[in-house]
C-alpha cells in the first residue's frame, strides 16, 4: 500500500468488529487488534473480507 491516503485508512474499520485498524507496512496488511484478524492488501487495494484475513495468534 504504497502512498497510502492515511484518511481512506482512517474511515477503513474492521468488519467483523467495526473497531479501528493498524497499517503493518511490512506484511502490507491492516490489522484488527480486537478480531484478531490480518486484512491482506493486494496491488494497494485492503481486502476487507473476513474470509481472506489471516487469524492472528
Amino acid at each position: 500500500m504504497t502512498g497510502y491516503d492515511r484518511h481512506m485508512l482512517e474511515a477503513l474499520v474492521c468488519p467483523e468488529t467495526r473497531a479501528p485498524l493498524t497499517y503493518d507496512s511490512e506484511a502490507q496488511e491492516l490489522i484488527s487488534k480486537a478480531a484478531h484478524l490480518a486484512y491482506p492488501i493486494r496491488n494497494g487495494i485492503p481486502i476487507m473480507l473476513v474470509d481472506e484475513a489471516r487469524k492472528l495468534d
